[in-house]
């Protein structure tokens, strides 16, 4: 009896051990999932000046990834059959790996542009077989893990923009921009030790459910329309933030730090959303708080965007940094099990960041074509004011698809 209580007590304390380290190794790939675009708009003059980028050329280095993590994310369905969710998202880690380091060897405007092509299928591939994976691993705590697995991609984001312009003067921003392929490549190597320490790596990854195409359902298309809306005003922000305070005369040290602040606080509203979502099965409470604070940052924008930096950042940051992870979960929310989870968010990420690659594209076109971007913060809350009627819809009583 007392061999058996202890060998009980070793399985389950190999079984936490497993558990954190899975845990550990989800946030370290997800920090892996921003820097490759937030590492940009704080030296974004800079590469313009040296590659001869024009400024619509420069709003590709965010649109391009973004549009490509979308179709990406509608093709990683079949990649998820063939390789299973492990495999899939390591060969993302590694095409983030090898696009980042592909910057410093190759740092003309063709080559930029090659590289964020690639980082955008890299991330692409994780992001659309991670929510799959966290429904099957963590099945009774999923909205808690993808809270903290969004504030990792935030994070991720705030230190790439925190530190881009002065490691641009130390090292270059070609070295400064390839460095980021040494930390995925130390996420690539914690993933793989948690895919063999999990005790639930035995089980199929690829078991497919009978049901009918996210495509086909009505509350889907909606779904994406909102990721995607709610996802451009993050892909705008990190790309044209700093550009749009240096315009106003900050320095570039100044624009990287107002971002770098505004990402932080998305991280700490993360955590916030991680710690208190179960608590609220009726989303639309959360997201409404989220999107009314996204809504308040950009009037200051619009308004004063000098005198009132700091509200603005605030705002923006709680609000982004609450509806990134909020429309995960409640993505998650219309699906109840794993495959069609796998599916659902595929479909949603994928249609829903081609949606979010094109604000920083009509910002930069709309730069070219006017005296700054005051008129993109304008298009954004628009957008925001859109979300806000749709969110009505999310009720706990929703249909599961």
């Amino acid at each position: 009896m007392s061999l058996s209580h202890t060998m009980q007590r070793e399985s389950a304390r190999r079984t936490s051990a497993s558990t954190v380290l899975t845990i550990i190794a989800i946030l370290a790939v997800a920090l892996n999932l921003r820097p490759a675009l937030a590492a940009i708009g704080p030296v974004l003059d800079r590469i313009e000046a040296a590659t001869g980028l024009t400024s619509t050329g420069a709003g590709l280095l965010t649109t391009l990834p973004v549009f490509l993590m979308g179709l990406g994310a509608l093709a990683a369905s079949s990649l998820q059959t063939r390789a299973g969710e492990r495999r899939g998202i390591v060969l993302g880690i590694v095409i983030i790996a090898l696009s980042c380091l592909a910057r410093y060897v190759w740092p003309s405007n063709y080559g930029l542009l090659a590289s964020a092509a690639a980082c955008g299928i890299g991330i692409a591939i994780v992001q659309a077989l991670m929510p799959g994976f966290v429904k099957r691993v963590f099945a009774l705590d999923a909205g808690r893990i993808m809270g903290l697995y969004s504030t990792g991609i935030m994070g991720g984001a705030t230190l790439a923009a925190a530190t881009a312009a002065c490691l641009s003067r130390h090292l270059g921003w070609e070295m400064m921009l390839g460095l980021w392929g040494v930390p995925a490549l130390l996420a690539l190597v914690l993933w793989q030790a948690a895919s063999s320490s999990d005790p639930s790596r035995q089980r199929s990854e690829t078991d497919k459910i009978s049901s009918r195409s996210p495509s086909r359902s009505g509350r889907a298309w909606l779904l994406l329309l909102f990721f995607g809306v709610g996802t451009g005003a993050y892909t705008l922000v990190l790309a044209w933030l700093p550009p749009f305070y240096i315009e106003l005369g900050r320095t570039e040290d100044a624009a990287g730090y107002l971002l770098a602040g505004l990402t932080l606080i998305e991280v700490l509203a993360g955590l916030i959303v991680s710690a208190v979502i179960n608590r609220f099965p009726d989303r639309r409470g959360p997201l409404a708080a989220a999107l009314l604070a996204i809504l308040g940052g950009l009037v200051c924008l619009i308004t004063m965007p000098l005198t009132l930096a700091l509200p603005a950042m605030i705002l923006l940051g709680l609000g982004i940094g609450s509806l990134f992870p909020l429309s995960l979960i409640v993505t998650l929310d219309h699906a109840d099990d794993p495959a069609r989870a796998g599916r659902l968010t595929a479909f949603v990420q994928g249609g829903g960041y081609m949606i979010a690659s094109i604000m920083p594209f009509v910002a930069g076109w709309m730069r070219s074509h006017s005296n700054g971007l005051s008129q993109a913060w304008v298009m954004m809350a628009a957008g925001i004011v859109l979300l806000l009627v749709i969110a009505l819809r999310f009720s706990p009583g929703r249909r599961v698809i």
